[in-house]
């Protein structure tokens, strides 16, 4: 196996490497290159992880592990020749590349490209290109439905769009479809298991709030701490198995046994499953405040936030505090032309949550920090300014 880098310091997984300069040729007969030969266990992919919980790490996918993701979405999304997607987000990440490139491709669908994301040029692209499907952020849906109520577009063509990679809340989906009129189906997954594991079904019951059941082929399992898989009901680690899961990461002997050890894939999510089998993520285990010893998940105090009308993006992380070790902390990003003050979010949280979980502060902001793919950079926000909050008072 070759692997094509654009440096002499890039990452080869232990193959070959050529420079793509090298490739650069102009085809005149027959070429001396062998035939290829690649076995299923074969290294296939290097993705690296966003890094929002630590260093990034290479995630090592294997033909199988892409091949076995193809299908499991094609069956699951009822995916076939007749569909057209159309690729919006950046093909580093691996939900363009599996979601959006190798699905409608193995079964014979069409696919196109966009060379970048604009909200209107991405509906006038709708409209011209007729696409069947999409996969997107949470964000890009945000900016979709915060155009004003002039921007309007034909998108009929579209009998579904997935949203992932990061958690969208129920206001999201809701104004998404009701605004465009198509489906959004929420899913679930890591890199780690080759970009999905679980998602809502198209034509099925879609359960907003969750992500969604197993995709065929999968286990999807709660793990209490001492490796009890849990019953119906119980919040625990989400854990995966299935032949779409990792051979590992790029030379992190260390990481691949804390991630698959005990033969599951460890997600760091906390999760709950219904009597049906739906998946709902409670938050990152990473992302847990813990406030005078009391746990507080940041998700929960966020899709309080979200209820509001104003609120279009909401992130609470954890910062220091002299007493309590920790309390939480909240940014807000409102729809456009929307006005609300801090105090007014500050008693909605009062009047749904404990008071442990009332946000020490509530800082308001044009828009959240985002990574490289879209998710909202919680890092970021920890760095901005832990120590404003240090005094516990409650209120921006």
């Amino acid at each position: 196996m070759l692997v094509v880098n654009a440096g002499s310091d890039a990452p080869n997984g232990g193959c070959q490497a050529v420079s793509a300069d090298d490739l650069r040729r102009t085809r005149t007969g027959e070429t001396d290159l062998p035939e290829a030969v690649t076995s299923a266990t074969d290294l296939a992919l290097v993705i690296y992880t966003s890094g929002s919980t630590g260093r990034p790490k290479g995630v090592m996918l294997s033909h199988s592990n892409i091949a076995a993701m193809a299908t499991m979405m094609a069956t699951h999304l009822g995916i076939n020749r007749d569909d057209h997607c159309l690729l919006i987000l950046p093909l580093f990440h691996v939900n363009a590349i599996c979601v959006s490139f190798l699905t409608p491709m193995t079964v014979g669908g069409r696919l196109s490209v966009l060379d970048r994301f604009q909200p209107r040029e991405l509906l006038s692209a709708i409209e011209r290109l007729r696409p069947t499907y999409f996969s997107a952020v949470p964000t890009i849906y945000s900016q979709l439905v915060s155009q004003p109520s002039t921007v309007v577009a034909d998108t009929s063509s579209v009998r579904f769009a997935i949203c992932g990679a990061a958690p969208a809340s129920k206001e999201l989906l809701d104004a998404t479809e009701r605004r465009f009129g198509f489906p959004l189906v929420e899913g679930y997954g890591l890199t780690e298991g080759t970009c999905a594991s679980t998602a809502n079904p198209p034509a099925g019951d879609r359960r907003l709030g969750t992500v969604g059941v197993a995709l065929p082929g999968q286990r999807v399992e709660v793990m209490a701490s001492d490796g009890r898989i849990l019953p119906t009901g119980q919040r625990g680690e989400v854990v995966i198995q299935g032949p779409n899961v990792m051979l590992g990461y790029l030379n992190r002997d260390d990481a691949t046994a804390q991630a698959l050890g005990d033969g599951w894939l460890h997600t760091g999510d906390v999760g709950i499953l219904d009597e049906d089998c739906y998946l709902r993520i409670v938050d990152r285990i990473k992302d847990l405040i813990i406030r005078g010893g009391e746990n507080i998940y940041p998700k929960e105090i966020e899709t309080v936030l979200h209820g509001h009308p104003a609120v279009l993006e909401a992130a609470v992380v954890g910062a220091p505090h002299d007493v309590y070790g920790e309390v939480p902390l909240a940014y807000v990003a409102t729809y456009p032309d929307a006005v609300v003050e801090p105090y007014e979010l500050v008693g909605l949280c009062r009047d749904k949550l404990t008071k442990i979980k009332v946000p020490s502060a509530i800082h308001l902001m044009v828009s959240l920090p985002k990574n490289a793919v879209g998710k909202i950079d919680k890092q970021a926000l920890r760095d901005l300014d832990t120590t404003r909050c240090a005094s516990g008072h409650q209120g921006a």
